[in-house]
């Protein structure tokens, strides 16, 4: 059942995938094709007291719910705005007097406003919820059917995922590993004096780049950062297909992922990269299981090992390498050991920058966290060099009013200001001394 419409996309019959949505006008990047309230959406329930049930921000001091003690918000005004979809979920957890999973939520949630709203929320909606592919068929038992169409939702900051949403009209874009649009979370707006300027929480599907009319839209549902059987193998577990994308068909850029290091055209023997991808294995997860436990000295101690034993083998794109620095960067600097860290993730973005597709979000995010890391640590020119680049990506993927670009934009500022201060110093000390030495100079003429 199709209802409503877009002006910037239109369902179609995309054969083997089924439906789909594509273009019906050319797009930039960064260009807003839609953007759509969810349906429903619920917080996990690890996060249930740290982030705001309404508009999924995280904040250090939340107000619980009086009635059933489960729900938290940032204050009255996002309690207010959320009271509609949370007063059955409210009356039945004080009822049963325990709160379910999260699946459970959202289900229980996405039902209520199907009775309420007969399966459509807005004038845009494109089908029904109740329309949504399910997969029922494919679904084991106790499993939800929700989970094949619910979508990951970050905190303000882009940084961790805090809960998980339906969307209708986004549930209708196919997946591709190599996507011509991007997802992000925009928070909404409770914070006004008057309730006429709030604005709803919602995601916004962007162009990540040139988009003729009559093009499908896409979207990736995994990281890309993962060799095409890995991909496939997530794919089919969470959403029942198998991918066949050029990249995953082609398997595209598997061969930097597992890449041996070489250094003047000498490759280490096939014995040696075999035994240090089976040692990076187990340090990973070691690493993993140490920085869930928050010991984080441990965490950086076997980064290091772990490093140390790369080198030399495997190359700065192989995943192994990259996950090992990833945490090392962000745990260094988690412990202001910010010289450290910049170096860290310096090779990380090189090895990024030739795996990602150059505007993509994560991507945007890694250079963002290397160019705060080198500022830091007093790198300020490079830091600043690398804020720039992440706020180009950033405003392709997440727009120039997204909290993180607006954060971000700040910083390219500061380290704009300190970088003409500390050239300007530079200048004073340079022409101070120049002078020292021509008066030197003078006087040793006479």
């Amino acid at each position: 059942m199709t209802v409503g419409n877009m002006e910037s996309a239109q369902l179609f019959d995309a054969g083997n995938k089924g439906r789909g949505l594509r273009a019906t006008k050319e797009l930039r990047a960064g260009e807003v094709v839609f953007a759509e309230p969810s349906f429903s959406a619920v917080v996990f329930d690890s996060l249930a007291t740290q982030v705001c049930h309404s508009c999924f921000r995280r904040q250090a001091k939340l107000h619980r719910c009086a009635q059933c003690n489960f729900a938290h918000y940032c204050d009255r005004t996002c309690q207010t705005a959320c009271w509609d979809e949370h007063k059955q979920e409210c009356a039945a957890i004080k009822k049963m007097g325990k709160w379910p999973g999260e699946n459970v939520r959202l289900a229980a949630r996405t039902l209520w406003c199907i009775h309420k709203d007969t399966g459509i929320v807005s004038d845009s909606q494109l089908v029904s919820v109740d329309h949504l592919e399910a997969h029922v068929a494919d679904l084991p038992k106790e499993t939800s059917a929700i989970k094949c169409n619910g979508v990951t939702l970050s905190d303000q900051r882009g940084l961790q995922a805090v809960g998980v949403g339906l969307f209708p009209n986004l549930g209708l874009v196919n997946h591709d590993c190599w996507p011509n649009c991007s997802v992000i979370l925009n928070h909404g707006n409770q914070s006004a004096v008057s309730s006429a300027l709030h604005s709803q929480r919602r995601i916004e599907l962007r162009a990540a780049g040139h988009i003729s009319e009559g093009e499908e839209l896409t979207v990736s549902y995994v990281d890309f950062l993962n060799l095409s059987t890995g991909r496939q193998k997530k794919l089919q577990e969470r959403f029942h297909f198998q991918c066949s994308c050029e990249q995953c068909s082609e398997h595209v850029k598997d061969d930097l992922m597992t890449a041996a290091a070489e250094s003047e055209g000498n490759k280490p023997s096939a014995d040696k990269v075999k035994e240090v991808t089976a040692f990076s294995k187990e340090c990973v997860e070691k690493i993993e299981r140490l920085r869930a436990e928050k010991d984080y000295h441990e965490v950086v101690r076997l980064c290091r090992d772990c490093l140390e034993k790369q080198e030399n083998v495997l190359a700065d794109t192989h995943l192994y390498v990259l996950r090992v620095l990833s945490v090392a960067s962000e745990v260094l600097s988690y412990l202001q050991s910010f010289s450290e860290a910049a170096g860290y993730a310096r090779r990380m973005v090189e090895g990024y920058m030739k795996l990602y597709n150059p505007n993509n979000a994560q991507l945007g995010l890694a250079i963002m966290r290397a160019g705060v890391a080198h500022w830091h640590a007093g790198q300020i020119e490079v830091g600043h060099g690398f804020i720039c680049r992440a706020v180009a990506i950033l405003m392709v993927t997440h727009g120039p009013n997204h909290p993180i670009t607006r954060d971000l934009e700040s910083m390219r500022m500061q380290t704009e200001m300190e970088l003409k201060m500390f050239k300007q110093k530079e200048c004073v000390y340079h022409a101070t001394r120049d002078a020292a030495l021509m008066k030197h100079s003078a006087g040793e003429k006479k």
